[in-house]
């Protein structure tokens, strides 16, 4: 990290925007807001946002929250006290309706309500990112690319396939990275990166403004157009036209520690398949997402539960064993099997249970013989002796809920009766 970018973060703001609904990650997100949800075993989605930022030395975060917050607040007030008396924070601002009498209409609105936190701060820049993606960036990088290209505003974007690119804003650059063109999910023909065939920017929703700028204009943008309430609908398409936006090609960030087939990772976890491929991702052989990497940690609540124990009676037909798989503390598998799995906090896996590509959540207790095969199964349920899950689709999808691609869901809350 140099000297020149590490001066320069002293006085960046974060914002994170941790208040959406995801409603394409139900039922995870029934009882709690997207950054909330459980993430590869002891995590919470928010999390990794968190860690990009105070990894880089950015300590001054403000997260933005609003549907079903609760566990969102209770995570983040016990896993990430900073130092305030050092300037240190990671502060949770609900949504008051500062503005008038509604919650937060879309993202721009959200800053928009929270400008008094931009202007009480005086910060020289303002990062605003989103709170629900996996992913590791040095946020310095953004920095220096911002002030040497004396941007107003940079966007992180990430180069997609066409085929994918009615799933992102897309953004048109020239020569210079600067953007002169924007399209939100265009369907046909979107633009192209100049000199790579074949592949699009699509925006990442991560942004770093000029403090001044960004304050001048969202007052400016919501006098004459109060229904100007989302950064990618609205006030991108205002601003690149006449003022300095430039691209940050996130596939450029090197991240200390890494390995190089693992940089550029970034997933949107948005929907159940995509957050289910990313659990998958970090019980790899060779994962292509490293949680192991001590130069850049990702630090969450510590659990405080005793280590992780497999047992059995030391036959072939009653041995606790785990391959490929990610078991976090507290677990215990006792007799069973579990394959390409995420077993968060406080699993138990008891005699001849077999848990093979899934995902169960902390509390989980999985009796002896059931069967558990390609499902997420929420918090504290208990799957009965002998019960399968993912064995007979037909019967899961009138019981549970049943992505298009055959991934079972158990949400909270969920009573099994046993065989």
């Amino acid at each position: 990290m140099s000297a020149h970018s590490y001066r320069h973060n002293k006085n960046v703001l974060c914002m994170i925007m941790a208040g959406g609904q995801g409603s394409r990650l139900s039922p995870l997100t029934r009882d709690r807001a997207k950054p909330a949800v459980h993430f590869g075993g002891t995590y919470r989605i928010i999390d990794f946002v968190l860690n990009n930022f105070i990894n880089s030395g950015v300590l001054k975060i403000k997260v933005l929250t609003q549907f079903k917050s609760d566990s969102l607040n209770k995570h983040v007030s016990a896993a990430w006290s900073l130092n305030p008396s050092m300037g240190q924070y990671v502060d949770l601002v609900p949504a008051q309706m500062r503005t008038g009498n509604a919650w937060y209409k879309g993202t721009s609105d959200a800053i928009f309500q929270n400008i008094n936190l931009i202007t009480d701060e005086r910060p020289d820049l303002v990062a605003i990112f989103g709170g629900d993606h996996i992913y590791k960036m040095d946020v310095n990088q953004m920095v220096d690319f911002h002030i040497k290209h004396q941007a107003m505003l940079t966007i992180a974007a990430i180069p997609v396939p066409v085929a994918e690119a009615d799933e992102f804003g897309i953004i048109e650059v020239d020569e210079n990275n600067r953007m002169i063109g924007f399209a939100e999910k265009p369907k046909n023909s979107p633009k192209q990166i100049p000199g790579r065939p074949g592949w699009c920017l699509a925006s990442m929703g991560n942004y770093l403004f000029t403090s001044k700028f960004l304050v001048r204009q969202l007052l400016e943008i919501h006098q004459s157009n109060p229904k100007a309430i989302d950064f990618g609908h609205n006030i991108l398409p205002h601003l690149y036209p006449s003022h300095p936006v430039y691209v940050y090609d996130f596939t450029t960030n090197t991240v200390r520690g890494e390995h190089q087939k693992t940089n550029g990772y970034w997933r949107d976890v948005g929907t159940i398949d995509a957050f289910y491929e990313a659990n998958m991702d970090i019980c790899a052989h060779e994962p292509i997402f490293d949680l192991y990497n001590e130069a850049w940690p990702i630090r969450t609540f510590n659990w405080n539960m005793p280590p992780a124990k497999f047992s059995g009676t030391g036959t072939e037909q009653d041995l606790g064993t785990a391959v490929n798989s990610v078991i976090s503390a507290g677990c215990v598998v006792s007799g069973g099997t579990v394959v390409n799995s995420v077993l968060s906090p406080g699993v138990a896996v008891q005699k001849e249970a077999v848990v093979e590509d899934s995902i169960i959540f902390p509390d989980v207790t999985i009796a002896p013989g059931a069967k558990i095969r390609k499902a997420i199964i929420e918090k504290g349920l208990h799957i009965p002796a002998g019960f399968e899950i993912g064995y007979n689709l037909d019967r899961d999808g009138a019981m549970f809920h049943l992505t298009e691609s055959g991934i079972v869901v158990l949400a909270k809350d969920t009573v099994i009766k046993g065989n």
